[in-house]
């Protein structure tokens, strides 16, 4: 906080960050959400998140998720299927969430919710940093993992350039 209080460009492009219903997979390379609890009660259910994740999807670009982010797959369709069914994913387990007792608060647990789509889910020791990528969806394992999921991104645009 103290060096973004000093970061006036930081600060006015944050004041004036877009809108998702705006928010169009041309003008983009890649979605990446990070984890908290928000994104399984606000985004995973509104249009305006469920949108653009379908639209980079289809367009071929990748997405990238980490800790409770993959529960935004609640509705995400791909080609008339949940976009994780059949994918390997991960996200943050039951054992997490039931270490930090929040397993009656959340709407759904990500790990059971990823099995439910049909994803492979895959996952490590509790805590333990953690990403898996399957094509164009990268996904991580808790917020020890948001370092390994953008680093898979990135070499994911680095092969891509090299392609």
């Amino acid at each position: 906080m103290a060096r973004f209080r000093k970061d006036a460009a930081a600060q006015k492009a944050l004041a004036n960050t877009a809108k998702l219903a705006d928010v169009k997979a041309e003008d983009y390379d890649t979605i990446f959400y990070p984890g908290g609890h928000g994104p399984m009660r606000d985004l995973a259910e509104s249009p305006a998140s469920i949108a653009p994740i379908e639209s980079f999807y289809n367009s071929g670009k990748p997405i990238a998720l980490v800790c409770h982010a993959p529960g935004v797959l609640h509705k995400v369709r791909y080609r008339g299927e949940p976009l994780g069914k059949g994918k390997h994913g991960t996200g943050f387990t039951n054992g997490e969430e039931e270490q930090v007792q929040l397993t009656k608060i959340v709407p759904f647990l990500v790990e059971d919710e990823l099995l439910r789509l049909g994803a492979v889910y895959e996952k490590k020791q509790n805590w333990e940093p953690f990403a898996v990528v399957d094509g164009r969806l990268i996904t991580g394992q808790n917020p020890a993992s948001s370092t390994s999921t953008g680093q898979a991104l990135l070499k994911y645009f680095a092969a891509a350039a090299a392609a």
